[in-house]
């Protein structure tokens, strides 16, 4: 089928979306929701069998809703309605949330039902769910809501008024900072955790730090005996503040001051730095008890055999410091007798490269850009020159920009289905990228592969990655399953006696690539190319960069992602894809 999307944003939602069902057969166009008479000339121009709104922020207006099949995808179970679908679950403490797919018509959330699941809660912050068990119920939704199209169209089938639907779910008004303030004299961890973890990635909690207003972020439990007033800042760590409440004490990682610059998300002793400052410091040792907070965890197999490096960065965004710290901890973790490191990332994230939000903050954006990327160098070249273990990038989140080609440094990658990779960069202001990018991507994919990989810049499913060679193996489920699976082909790699016969072949590979072209040749060129974006004449890096900070509103769709706006653009049978239908009219004045 055609199919169109009509999104806010391309977010993590869609782009799992986008990539499964274009592996499904079926062809995809996206428009961002801009306005009604944009949205319009995109159904006038594509045609679609079906709309699908995955990720929408207002209504689908009636005069596409009235002439073609519109699904909307509704974070929430049977019966609930309102915006604030999951950060109401999450706070209510609802032990079992969904999804469920509806049709469009004149009242948010109230259409008929197509498809509908449910799953299990977890602690876990509003966009730890989305990511996980939203976006995998979302698909089984839509792929069975897709299934039904063509009953529907012949009267065969009929979705399930709302009205006749039961369930629990009811209308919910969209959630005020009132409802989710923070009492620090009463409230427990449980509850302050709560309200944090719902209002994680948007709006964030309204409080006060230090005696300033700001918004909260980024929450993890803290130590029950950690002592000081509810509500006081007692410590720091990995860029976070340790804050008491009545039985014990959070750490928030993050922050967004009121009426100073840079007005968008910091670590919390980045936006607070001098305050910060004064606290005292206490380190978290890369071996410890793994509930115990901070962004840098190391453990070993009981054998002694594997070691486990994870690198749990803030929406998988690297900072100069964090990539300074991360490659000491390969360092160290090294000295220790392994045979095989894996490196697993974050749980949301594997890694996204580096860090937008602290670059943007820095009085000199190019300086820092500069900075971070050769420290991004740094921990890849480090991976790249353990030649006395096996490595492997065990992915359990997504990757994306530098952060695909630092889990390409690594021996092997394993990822779960669940995970997309977009290994590009021109996304951000036709970034050039480093990484060592020239000399791992080559190791993998021939050179026409990986051009259409990097200059498509579409979103690649673990499934079609493993398939086309860009990683490894694919396997198992988001969570605990694809952890225990990891952890056990980790153990089997390093029993295997032809390991030593592998880490041979792995020295002489790395001395030929060396002498064929040394490892600093790729990147003083990378570097050159970068150079240029950061500091040379054209500012769209800068541009680009500032727009996905302050998360600026969509103008307009990219055109690798809107095929219905490129010239001569042709469906899959063949047929020219000009206007047509109730809209051409719309469309032919729009582009007048």
């Amino acid at each position: 089928m055609r199919i169109l999307f009509l999104n806010h944003g391309f977010n993590s939602l869609s782009q799992r979306l986008y990539a499964e069902l274009t592996a499904d057969g079926h062809q995809l166009s996206v428009e961002f929701d801009i306005r009604d008479s944009v949205a319009e000339e995109a159904v006038a121009l594509f045609v679609p069998d079906v709309v699908i709104a995955p990720f929408l922020k207002r209504a689908i207006p009636p005069s596409i809703w009235q002439h073609c099949p519109c699904l909307v995808v509704h974070p929430g179970i049977v019966g609930d309605r309102g915006p604030s679908a999951l950060d109401w679950a999450i706070q209510d403490g609802e032990g079992e949330w969904g999804v469920t797919v509806l049709q469009a018509n004149g009242e948010m959330d109230a259409g008929d039902i197509w498809a509908s699941r449910t799953f299990p809660m977890r602690a876990a912050t509003k966009a730890g769910l989305y990511r996980r068990e939203v976006t995998e119920s979302a698909l089984a939704c839509v792929r069975e809501a897709l299934s039904r199209v063509d009953e529907w169209r012949h009267g065969r089938w009929r979705p399930t008024p709302l009205a006749e639907a039961g369930g629990r779910g009811r209308q919910r008004p969209s959630m005020r900072q009132s409802d989710r303030r923070i009492d620090w004299e009463n409230d427990g961890m449980t509850t302050v955790l709560a309200r944090l973890r719902a209002a994680d990635g948007v709006p964030g909690v309204a409080d006060a730090l230090f005696g300033e207003r700001c918004h909260l972020y980024d929450a993890h439990p803290g130590p029950r005996d950690a002592g000081g007033e509810p509500g006081a800042c007692i410590a720091r760590r990995d860029g976070a503040i340790l804050r008491a409440t009545v039985d014990g004490s959070v750490w928030i990682g993050h922050v967004r001051r009121h009426g100073t610059a840079p007005a968008f998300k910091l670590p919390a002793t980045e936006a607070f730095a001098e305050h910060a400052a004064a606290l005292p410091d206490r380190p978290a040792a890369l071996m410890r008890a793994a509930d115990d907070y901070g962004e840098l965890h190391y453990q070993e197999s009981a054998d002694g055999r594997v070691g486990f490096l994870s690198f749990a960065f803030y929406n998988g965004a690297m900072g100069t410091d964090q990539c300074r710290r991360l490659e000491a901890a390969i360092r160290s973790v090294t000295e220790r007798p392994t045979r095989v490191l894996v490196l697993t990332g974050g749980p949301e994230f594997w890694s996204n490269g580096i860090h937008l939000a602290r670059i943007e903050a820095a009085e000199s954006a190019a300086d820092e850009s500069w900075a971070n990327i050769n420290a991004m160098d740094d921990v890849c070249a480090a991976v790249i020159g353990l030649t006395d273990r096996l490595t492997v990038a065990a992915l359990r989140g997504n990757a994306g920009a530098g952060g695909c080609f630092l889990a390409l440094a690594a021996d092997l990658i394993w990822a779960h289905p669940g995970v997309v990779l977009n290994p590009h960069y021109r996304n951000m202001g036709n970034l050039y990228g480093s990484e060592y990018w020239t000399y791992l991507l080559p190791r993998r994919l021939a050179a026409g592969p990986a051009r259409r990989l990097i200059d498509g810049r579409l979103p690649v499913t673990a499934g079609d990655a493993a398939e086309m060679g860009l990683i490894d193996r694919c396997f198992g489920r988001a969570g605990e399953d694809f952890d225990v699976q990891m952890r056990t082909q980790a153990e089997r790699l390093a029993a295997d006696p032809a390991l030593f016969e592998q880490l041979a072949a792995k020295v002489a590979r790395r001395a030929a690539d060396e002498a064929a072209k040394p490892l600093a040749r790729y990147r003083e060129e990378e570097l050159a190319r970068m150079h240029r974006n950061f500091y040379g004449f054209d500012p769209s890096y800068h541009v680009a960069r500032y727009h996905f900070v302050y998360k600026s509103p969509q103008s307009w769709t990219p055109r690798h992602l809107a095929c219905h706006r490129e010239p001569g653009w042709r469906r899959a049978d063949g047929a020219g894809g000009g206007p047509r239908g109730p809209f051409a009219g719309v469309a032919a004045t729009v582009a007048g």
